[in-house]
């Protein structure tokens, strides 16, 4: 028998007394039916046609779905002080959020709600589990009550869900994809609202693409990657792209809502009548949590990061259990502490902990609001000399003054000298004092003081004030630097 090659790099053949090599004597591991829930067993795709089970559940996430898109459309139209409720006008780095406008400079104010952002959704998922994918997330909310029920209707499965009886016609097929281009051409135009504005928008869209190849460019991108997902790579969104899944590990808890099969009570399942006494659970195996599921999971095996907490499983076993006359709540939302006996536990560390934590950012981040102005007001100091003798014997200071203009209106703003009072500001150019809306300017200020004010060690304190044609007002202090006595 052969255990050895004449070279390191060969591989070795090794054959027992019966010519047969080890890897056919021994047993071949097998893929199993599914090796993903999208994955046949010879390695290519399994196309999901899950049917539908119109129950409790599925009745309430509609209410939802409907009212999500119908305020996904309608946000960029809504004004709040003339501005939309959200605009994220990126080539112009300004941020726009319930009237309140934010720039680049606002490191803190952005950072804060982002964390905010961050910390509401892991407080509600240690909560309510994965209610935000089941519940709230645009992939799951379009896929389920836009896309698919058009695919059940050009399908011929209006209604039922599950895969077609007879073989789809060329022309369903097209009309399907011509419904599926409009209505992501539509989807593409909102998206792209929250970023330029509507009525930007609506200026591109009366013009010529020519005159805006850029923008036509980036529409036609978001949609054919909007039809690349909603028509091609649909639920892999979230079993592959979406890091979600792989978070909730350390997102949920024991005692977080999922929803569950119960095995204390279903098990051992079988499909068949019951008979009293037979010890046999009330699962009947009838597949039915799995041929509803979209992603096409076996909910019986337990928490699942492709699970999306979509509740079609829940709606299709209380249906089974009410037709064999067993009780409802066989899948059912529950906790894993739940279903192995254990008292639930409203306050532990993670309840606790993530909203003092949201609260604290909260607090911070209206604290840091509440400093913000109609406009930003900054002085720095000019180049060059500390200051600067003139020939009529009083001592000047340059200065910058950088304004920024958060109004949604064009402003003219004026500039005094508050202290000292002996110091004067030479003359402003108008031009730079008038900013548009969400401009800035630098306003060079040379500031006049007489020697006399100057302390000991050739300094003062001064002070201004810049007020802009609406009567908001900022006060500025700084050093005046002059000569020692």
């Amino acid at each position: 028998m052969s255990t050895s090659s004449p070279r390191g790099d060969l591989p070795v053949v090794d054959k027992s007394d019966n010519g047969k090599t080890n890897a056919e004597q021994s047993a071949m591991l097998e893929a199993p039916e599914h090796v993903l829930s999208t994955l046949e067993q010879d390695g290519t795709r399994r196309w999901l046609r899950p049917k539908l089970s119109t129950g409790y559940w599925w009745k309430r996430r509609r209410s939802v779905a409907y009212a999500l898109i119908a305020f996904f459309v309608a946000l960029p139209h809504v004004r709040i002080g003339g501005m939309p409720p959200v605009l994220l006008d990126v080539p112009s780095r300004r941020f726009v959020f319930l009237g309140h406008t934010f720039l680049p400079t606002d490191t803190l104010l952005l950072a804060l709600v982002m964390l905010g952002g961050f910390l509401t959704i892991v407080l509600a998922t240690a909560l309510s589990g994965r209610v935000w994918c089941g519940w709230a997330c645009p992939q799951t909310v379009y896929m389920e009550y836009l896309f698919r029920p058009i695919d059940r209707l050009f399908e011929g499965t209006v209604g039922k869900g599950g895969k077609p009886k007879n073989k789809i016609e060329g022309w369903r097929w097209f009309a399907r994809f011509a419904v599926y281009l409009v209505l992501c051409m539509v989807l593409a135009h909102t998206f792209l609202a929250y970023f330029v504005g509507t009525d930007q928008l609506a200026i591109w869209l009366t013009g010529s693409p020519f005159d805006h190849p850029v923008a036509f460019l980036v529409m036609g991108a978001v949609t054919a990657l909007m039809m690349f997902d909603f028509l091609y790579f649909r639920e892999q969104t979230c079993l592959i792209a979406c890091p979600y899944g792989r978070f909730q590990s350390v997102m949920l808890d024991r005692q977080s809502l999922i929803v569950a099969y119960d095995p204390n009570r279903g098990e051992p399942r079988k499909k068949g009548k019951r008979v009293e006494g037979d010890g046999l659970g009330d699962c009947v195996a009838c597949n039915q949590c799995v041929v509803v599921c979209p992603t096409g999971i076996d909910i019986r095996d337990g928490l699942q990061l492709e699970c999306i907490n979509c509740t079609q499983c829940i709606d299709a076993c209380d249906d089974v259990m009410t037709k064999v006359h067993k009780p409802t709540g066989l899948i059912r939302y529950s906790s894993q502490d739940a279903l192995a006996g254990k008292p639930p536990k409203v306050f532990r560390l993670r309840t606790v902990a993530y909203p003092l934590l949201l609260l604290a950012v909260g607090i911070g981040f209206f604290a840091v609001l509440s400093t913000k102005y109609a406009f930003d007001a900054r002085l720095i100091r000019g180049k060059g000399m500390p200051f600067t003798r003139q020939d009529q014997g009083t001592i000047s200071n340059q200065f910058r003054l950088r304004l920024v203009n958060r109004t949604n209106e064009t402003r003219t703003y004026t500039v005094e000298m508050m202290d000292p009072v002996s110091a004067t500001i030479h003359e402003i150019e108008a031009e730079k004092t008038k900013l548009e809306s969400n401009g800035t300017t630098l306003v060079p200020l040379m500031i006049e003081i007489p020697t006399k004010a100057f302390g000991p060690a050739g300094n003062a304190d001064g002070r201004i004030r810049v007020t802009d044609d609406a009567g908001n007002e900022r006060l500025l202090r700084m050093q005046l630097l002059g000569p020692r006595r």
